[in-house]
């Protein structure tokens, strides 16, 4: 593709971040959701599950199995919220701590590895610009203008 487009970039980019964090978890019989689950979980105090869809972006149906599949992994357990007897909150076993620190590393080492690549000012650039297009999608201020496209 000769002239990339903005969402070309990000979406190759990000495939390539889910491609690399996959095949990482694949070592540990895991998924990137699976340790994206684990990071987004409080570490102590549980976390209610109808909160957990939209802070980590995930539909309900891919959070449900995902879950299920951690449960079944010994990762977490699900209670009964005492504040709110409809709700559940969902904990950490400690092996899930074990491999939410695993997931943390990573995460840690792929930041760095990258901060080792670009610099300061190319970083600053990426989040601003990350920012203005979180931004401008939010505010729901791409298709509903009136200007045309050149």
């Amino acid at each position: 593709m000769k002239d990339k487009t903005i969402d070309y970039v990000l979406r190759a980019t990000w495939q390539a971040v889910a491609r690399m964090y996959n095949e990482e978890a694949a070592k540990y019989d895991a998924t990137m959701a699976t340790g994206f689950a684990l990071l987004s979980l409080d570490k102590e105090d549980g976390t209610p599950s109808t909160t957990l869809g939209p802070k980590m972006g995930m539909e309900a149906t891919s959070l449900t199995r995902t879950l299920k599949s951690m449960e079944e992994r010994g990762l977490i357990i699900r209670k009964k919220n005492p504040n709110d007897g409809r709700g559940v909150l969902i904990y950490l076993t400690e092996f899930g701590k074990e491999k939410r620190e695993l997931s943390r590393t990573n995460v840690l080492k792929f930041n760095e590895k990258v901060k080792q690549n670009v610099t300061e000012e190319q970083l600053k650039s990426f989040m601003e610009v990350a920012e203005k297009i979180n931004e401008l999608i939010a505010d729901k201020n791409i298709f509903n203008s009136t200007e045309n496209i050149q």
